[in-house]
C-alpha cells in the first residue's frame, strides 16, 4: 500500500508545476507537487513574461495577476535594446523591442488585455506555489524523484525524504513530469526527444552594483556588449541582463564547450562585469556564479500513458526570445483543464491525448526558434568587423571604419541598420508568443480552412477564431458600461458558448448539455440590451460569425468549434462536437 495517494502528482516546483498545481487545485483536484531543494526558484533564470502567460495568471484570478506586476519591471523599462562597446563606452545600435516600439506598442494593446513585462523566476515561481498551496494542493520540499510505475489505473512513484534519507511512495492516477532539462520523468518514461544537448556554454555572473548612470536613461532589460576579446570565451559578447532596475544585475558570458570549463574566481568574474560595464572603479557584491549549457532538444511525444512531461523536460533550448518559462506555463493552462475534465468524470481519458498532439509541436517551434537566433547575431559581427581575428587593432579599425564618409563606410552603416532590426525576430516576435494554434481531437474544424496569413506569423499576431486558435480579445461592456475582455468572459476552467442576438437556441442547446453531462457550461449572448454589448462594434468584425452562430471556447481560450451560423439542430451539433471532444 503507498504512503500517500493523490490524483496528481507533479515532480518539480517551477513555472510549468506549480502552474499545473495552482490551475488544478482552482479546480478542486486533490494535487500533489514536490521538489528536490529546500528552497523555490534561487536565482532569476527566466524572466521575460509575455501577454499570453499574464493571460494565464489573469485566470487564476486578479490577485494572482496583480502580484505579478506588482512584482515586475513595467514594460516600459524593457526595450531599449541596446549594442555597445561597453556600457560606459560607444554605443553602435540600438533597437526597440519587447513591445515598446509605437507600431509593436498598439499591436501588443490590441491582441490581449494584459502587458508584457519582466518577472524574474525568483517572484514568479513562489507567486504560482502560493497560489496552488493556498488553494488546497500539497507542497513538499526536500523530496525527490527517484522512479515510477504505472499500469491501467494509476502511476506508483518512489519519492526520497531527503531531509530524514526515508523513501516513500505515492500512489497517483497521473503523473507530471516538471522536472527540468535533465528530467528522470521523461528519461523513466521513454519520452521521445529530438535533438542535442551541451552545443554551447555560458557563465552566469549575479551581482548587485549600481549602474544607474549608464541604463537609466536607456532603459532595457538587456544590454549587448561587443568587445573584440576577452580571457573567457574568445571573441564573442557579453550580455548584461538587468534584474532588478537599476542596481541588481545578471551577467552572461560565453565559453568554449569544447573546452574544459572555466572556474573563474571572485576577481575573475569581477574582472569581466567591469570590463563589460566599462568602469574599472566600480564596487561590486557578487552574489553568485553559475554555469550553464546551451541545448536544442524537443520531445516528439510529451505523454506516455498515465504520465506527462512539460517545461525544460519537454523543450530545452537556450533563453533567446524569452520562451522558456512561458511555454512552459502555457503546457500547464493546456493539460490542466484536461486532467481535470476527466478526473470529474466530464470527459473520457482520450481527451488527454490532445495534450502530446497540440504541445508538441509548440516545443519544436520555439526550441527551433530560441535556437535560430543565435546565428542571427552573425550579420551584426560581420557589418563591424568582427570576423574571429584576434588582433585588437585591427577590429577596432574594423569598427571605427563605418564613421568614414566614403561609400565602403555608408554601406558598413546600412548593413549594421539591418543586422540590428532584423533581431526582432529574437525581441519582438509577438506572432510566435500569441499564434499557437492546436489541431488535434479536442478540435473540431467541421473542415473549415485556416485561415491565410496575411503578414508575418513569427512577427505579428493574426487573430482568428478558427476552431483550434486561441479566441482573439477585444472589449466588449456590461451593464453599466465597463469594459471586460472577451477572454475574461470564457477560461477558469469551464466551457464557454459565445453567440449573439438570433443565437438563443445555442443557449438552450447548451444549457440543456450542462445539465445532462453535469458539467459548467457558461453562455454569453453579446449584443444590444443584453447583458454583454459590443458597443464598439470590434467583437463584430473579430467574431468572424453571424450573430445567429456560435463559438464553442474551450477552458484554455482555443476556439473548441464554432458555427458561423445557426444550424437547423443546433442541439445535436452542439451535441456532436461535445462528444467529439469529450468523449462522453
Amino acid at each position: 500500500m503507498a504512503d500517500i495517494t493523490t490524483d496528481v502528482l507533479i515532480i518539480g516546483t517551477g513555472p510549468a508545476g506549480s502552474a499545473t498545481a495552482a490551475l488544478l487545485a482552482t479546480c478542486g483536484i486533490e494535487t500533489m507537487v514536490v521538489n528536490r531543494y529546500r528552497w523555490l526558484a534561487n536565482s532569476p533564470r527566466a524572466h521575460i513574461t509575455n501577454q499570453r502567460t499574464m493571460e494565464v495568471l489573469r485566470d487564476l484570478g486578479p490577485e494572482v495577476e496583480h502580484e505579478a506586476y506588482l512584482h515586475a519591471t513595467p514594460n516600459d523599462l524593457m526595450g531599449n535594446n541596446v549594442f555597445c562597446t561597453s556600457l560606459a563606452g560607444e554605443e553602435l545600435g540600438r533597437l526597440q523591442t519587447w513591445g515598446t516600439h509605437p507600431l509593436s506598442a498598439a499591436e501588443h494593446a490590441l491582441s490581449s488585455p494584459t502587458r508584457m513585462n519582466d518577472l524574474p523566476q525568483t517572484f514568479m515561481e513562489p507567486l504560482l506555489f502560493k497560489t496552488a498551496c493556498s488553494r488546497g494542493a500539497q507542497g513538499r520540499m526536500s523530496t525527490e524523484y527517484l522512479s515510477h510505475v504505472q499500469d491501467a489505473e494509476g502511476v506508483t512513484a518512489t519519492l526520497r525524504d531527503r531531509l530524514t534519507g526515508r523513501d516513500l511512495t505515492v500512489r497517483a492516477k497521473y503523473l507530471v513530469g516538471a522536472d527540468g532539462g535533465n528530467s528522470l520523468v521523461a528519461d523513466h518514461a521513454n519520452i521521445p526527444l529530438e535533438g542535442q544537448m551541451g552545443v554551447a556554454g555560458s557563465i552566469n555572473l549575479l551581482c548587485k552594483v549600481d549602474l544607474s548612470r549608464y541604463v537609466a536613461h536607456r532603459p532595457s532589460v538587456l544590454y549587448w556588449v561587443m568587445q573584440p576579446g576577452s580571457n573567457v570565451g574568445g571573441i564573442g559578447m557579453g550580455v548584461v541582463r538587468m534584474v532588478r532596475p537599476w542596481n541588481e544585475w545578471l551577467i552572461i558570458w560565453g565559453y568554449d564547450i569544447t573546452q574544459p570549463r572555466p572556474e573563474l574566481s571572485e576577481d575573475e568574474a569581477k574582472a569581466i562585469i567591469r570590463n563589460l560595464v566599462g568602469d574599472q572603479t566600480l564596487d561590486i557584491d557578487l552574489t553568485a556564479i553559475s554555469y550553464w549549457t546551451v541545448n536544442n532538444v524537443y520531445a516528439t511525444q510529451m505523454q506516455a500513458g498515465r504520465v506527462f512531461v512539460m517545461g525544460d523536460a519537454a523543450h530545452r533550448h537556450p533563453p533567446s526570445n524569452g520562451l522558456g518559462s512561458n511555454t512552459s506555463i502555457q503546457d500547464a493552462f493546456n493539460l490542466a483543464w484536461k486532467l481535470a475534465a476527466v478526473l470529474k468524470g466530464q470527459a473520457t481519458p482520450a481527451l488527454l491525448d490532445s495534450y502530446s498532439a497540440e504541445r508538441a509541436p509548440v516545443a519544436k517551434q520555439i526550441v527551433t526558434r530560441a535556437n535560430k537566433s543565435i546565428p542571427e547575431f552573425g550579420p551584426i559581427f560581420e557589418a563591424l568587423g568582427m570576423d574571429g581575428s584576434l588582433d585588437h587593432t585591427k577590429i577596432e579599425a574594423n569598427m571605427a571604419a563605418r564613421c568614414d564618409a566614403g561609400a565602403a563606410a555608408e554601406a558598413q552603416r546600412e548593413a549594421l541598420r539591418q543586422a540590428i532590426a532584423f533581431k526582432k525576430y529574437e525581441f519582438d516576435c509577438h506572432g510566435v508568443e500569441m499564434n499557437q494554434r492546436y489541431a488535434s481531437g479536442a478540435v473540431v474544424t467541421d473542415g473549415q480552412p485556416e485561415p491565410a496569413a496575411d503578414r508575418d506569423l513569427e512577427l505579428h499576431y493574426q487573430p482568428t477564431t478558427w476552431p483550434g486558435a486561441r479566441l482573439p480579445h477585444v472589449w466588449v461592456y456590461d451593464a453599466q458600461g465597463k469594459r471586460i475582455s472577451t477572454l475574461d468572459l470564457c477560461g477558469h476552467g469551464q466551457f464557454t458558448l459565445l453567440t449573439g442576438i438570433g443565437g438563443g437556441p445555442w443557449v438552450e442547446a447548451a444549457k440543456a448539455e450542462a445539465a445532462r453531462r453535469g458539467m459548467p457550461l457558461r453562455t454569453h449572448v453579446i449584443g444590444p440590451r443584453q447583458p454583454i454589448a459590443d458597443h464598439t462594434g470590434d467583437w463584430a468584425r473579430a467574431s468572424e460569425i453571424a450573430d445567429s452562430g456560435c463559438l464553442l471556447v474551450r477552458p484554455d481560450h482555443h476556439v473548441a468549434w464554432r458555427s458561423p451560423r445557426l444550424t437547423a439542430d443546433p442541439a445535436a451539433d452542439l451535441a456532436r462536437v461535445l462528444t467529439t471532444i469529450l468523449g462522453k
